[in-house]
């Protein structure tokens, strides 16, 4: 039984604005790193979003953090030192430091995406109720095979579909063998939309206070877990039990004491310019294998 529990924002000897750092300290970097890019880029590949539009949102992000990091920059040294802390070039960063965040140029939609969104517009491709015409898997126009080669013949037709499959946008009726489009648009459903803008306020929130404790520029955030490992699925099943009757507890004393402290501010007229968020997760998967445990033999899945 393996029961601990942790600060998972230890301090470090790195200067945020030298970036130096020793090579065990790289290495734990990197790592850290790749534990969150791992589910970030989980969560894109599962919502069809392509790596450039990710990779150019990170680039800003890096320009942003670069400048945030030297204030007191004259602006026609700004864009040198900027890309000196980031490593990307000169020309990018100027790019990216005219457009802003939010005018950055957009990245080129995934191919599937493409396929999608002709597919919803040509009007050769549109019934007399203008609605999207289900399309034969092959053959020529209109077929799925010609609406894909028409918009690149760089990936096969049947990749295409079988990613407009996952992405549950279209799939092939098993009774008339055509592919039928499901969705109007490629948006999020009003669910969805809600769980994505929770995604990113409270994984966002958590890892800005997460990096400022590792960063240790004078913010200190409580942030702590309580991690174990040899349980059954019988246990995990009491846990969340228990986990959602002290959340509820939680709740219910934090929640009175939160109002009670934004009234005293407005009582005593003190600037209100702050905001915290307050939040408990639970996380469960299984075990990694033991070191000696017994390898299960390789099987090669035949090719279709």
């Amino acid at each position: 039984m393996d029961f601990r529990n942790a600060l998972s924002s230890p301090e470090t000897d790195v200067d945020p604005a030298v970036g130096t750092h020793s090579p065990l300290e790289h290495r734990a970097l990197l790592q850290a790193c790749r534990a969150v890019a791992k589910p970030l880029a989980r969560l894109a590949v599962g919502r069809g979003l392509p790596f450039a539009e990710l990779a150019e949102i990170l680039k800003q992000g890096f320009v942003e953090a670069a400048r945030a990091a030297h204030p007191g920059v004259a602006p026609h040294r700004a864009v040198s030192r900027i890309s000196t802390a980031t490593g990307l070039n000169r020309r990018e960063v100027t790019r990216l430091m005219q457009h802003g965040a939010d005018e950055a140029a957009p990245a080129r939609p995934s191919p599937a995406t493409q396929v999608f969104t002709r597919w919803l517009s040509d009007p050769a491709l549109r019934g007399p109720d203008d609605a999207p015409l289900p399309l034969p898997p092959q053959g020529p126009a209109p077929s799925f095979e010609s609406l894909a080669n028409s918009v690149t013949r760089d990936v096969h037709p049947r990749t295409l579909l079988e990613e407009l499959s996952r992405l549950g946008l279209a799939r092939v009726d098993e009774e008339d063998g055509r592919v039928h489009l499901l969705r109007s648009a490629f948006v999020p459903r009003a669910e969805l939309d809600r769980m994505l803008a929770f995604l990113g306020a409270n994984v966002g929130d958590h890892l800005e206070a997460a990096a400022d404790n590792v960063l240790a520029d004078g913010a200190r955030h409580f942030e702590q877990a309580l991690f174990a490992d040899e349980l059954s699925d019988a246990a995990l099943e009491q846990i969340r039990v228990l986990v959602s009757v002290e959340w509820q507890r939680l709740l219910h004393t934090l929640a009175p004491a939160l109002q009670e402290l934004i009234d005293s501010d407005k009582s005593a007229g003190r600037v209100a310019d702050q905001r915290i968020r307050i939040g408990l997760f639970t996380y469960t998967n299984a075990m990694a294998p033991a070191a000696d445990a017994p390898v299960p033999p390789l099987s090669h899945p035949k090719e279709k």
